[in-house]
């Protein structure tokens, strides 16, 4: 049986203001024409399908669309929640779309639901473990230990009847670790130690399943064990992403005992994303123009800022997604590790710390004018 291990589409996301829906779109049509090229039996989505738990009603549209694509062509569909989805929107409608081969599992209601598909050697049974926080384990069985997040996954999954002597496979979305050693972040994963507040597992936990196909962690990889991986996004979506390798996960079972096999296919995105150094001058020459559609992250080398600079940037690269400064004079800081309204602070403290983190120093008198106009026109101070 071969399998497509899809993880944290996110759908709806956006990057620095920019939609990533039509990045997203044509990604999708590449999944429709790998499950004819590669005969794939069914598509695994591990959790992140949206980006937020209220999906703007294009994203909606979207996996609509591609559902309704998977579905015409009887590829089975096992999907389950992620901390970013809404376990009830995402529920609504499971038991009809089951009937149309799209088995979704949205909310935990104290029981892991089971899906088996039949191949040449017989049975393959599907675990689907939506998004599932501690409390929520210990409320279905409060005399079982869920003293930690691990012993609430283990005390979910030993209730859940599974016979280990069959194929099974489990999906699940959390933060898993082989070890001490833990996978490797993107940084476009929300809570790094944490998945949305809950603690570490064990690969070793799902060491008698054919195959564990996690989601959250945004770079494809292995735990451990092959048969334990991330399917990773399908896009980058930060700026420490742009050297990352993006990949379907194709994952083809075999007979028991024998593992599974494993095959990386690298995706081609609409838009690369690329980081761009040099000075300023230099990087706006038409002739070094070279990935005008793509999305840029701009490094200036230039020993003071350029006025401008940013609008100048955009009308030669439209889908331009930072500006930053990295030279002897400034400390290199990126507009994502700005902190922005800070309670407690006021405009002059937070524009002296701004300057701090961009120039090194404080703003001068000339540009303390500039700056306290600029503000008492936006109403920022009065």
């Amino acid at each position: 049986m071969k399998l497509l291990h899809l993880a944290d589409l996110h759908l709806g996301k956006v990057v620095n203001e920019i939609s990533m829906l039509e990045d997203q779109k044509y990604i999708l049509s590449q999944v429709i024409d790998l499950i004819d090229e590669e005969k794939i039996d069914a598509v695994m989505m591990a959790g992140d399908i949206y980006d937020r738990k209220v999906p703007p009603e294009e994203a909606v549209a979207l996996l609509d669309d591609f559902l309704s694509k998977l579905a015409a062509k009887k590829v089975p569909v096992l999907m389950i929640s992620g901390n970013h989805d809404s376990d009830e929107r995402l529920n609504f409608g499971s038991r009809i779309f089951s009937k149309n081969g799209i088995y979704v599992a949205g909310k935990y209601n104290g029981q892991i639901n089971k899906v088996t598909i039949e191949d040449k050697y017989g049975p393959v049974n599907f675990y689907l473990m939506p998004f599932t926080e501690r409390n929520q384990v210990e409320y279905y069985f409060p005399d079982d230990d869920t003293s930690t997040y691990e012993a609430a996954v283990n005390t979910a999954l030993s209730h859940t009847g599974i016979d280990y002597s069959e194929r099974n496979i489990l999906l699940a979305h959390l933060f898993a670790i082989s070890g001490t050693s833990e996978p490797e972040l993107s940084g476009s994963e929300t809570s790094a130690k944490n998945v949305g507040t809950i603690d570490k597992v064990s690969s070793g936990l799902f060491s008698e399943f054919e195959y564990t196909a996690l989601g959250h962690i945004h770079r494809p990889q292995k735990v451990g064990s092959e048969n334990v991986r991330y399917g990773g996004s399908l896009l980058k979506y930060s700026l420490n992403e742009i050297n990352q390798s993006k990949a379907f996960t194709i994952v083809t079972i075999n007979e028991k005992g024998t593992g599974p096999d494993i095959n990386l296919i690298p995706i081609k995105p609409l838009h690369e994303m690329r980081e761009l150094k040099g000075n300023f001058d230099e990087l706006m020459k038409p002739e070094n123009i070279e990935f005008p559609d793509d999305y840029i992250f701009m490094t200036l080398k230039d020993k003071t800022p350029i006025a401008d600079a940013y609008a100048i940037a955009e009308s030669r690269y439209k889908n331009l997604m930072g500006l930053r400064y990295d030279n002897s004079e400034s400390k290199l800081a990126d507009t994502e590790e700005i902190n922005e309204g800070e309670s407690g602070r006021d405009f002059s403290e937070m524009m002296a710390d701004f300057y701090k983190k961009i120039l090194g120093r404080e703003p001068e008198d000339d540009e303390w004018k500039i700056l306290n106009e600029v503000a008492k026109e936006a109403g920022v101070t009065e």
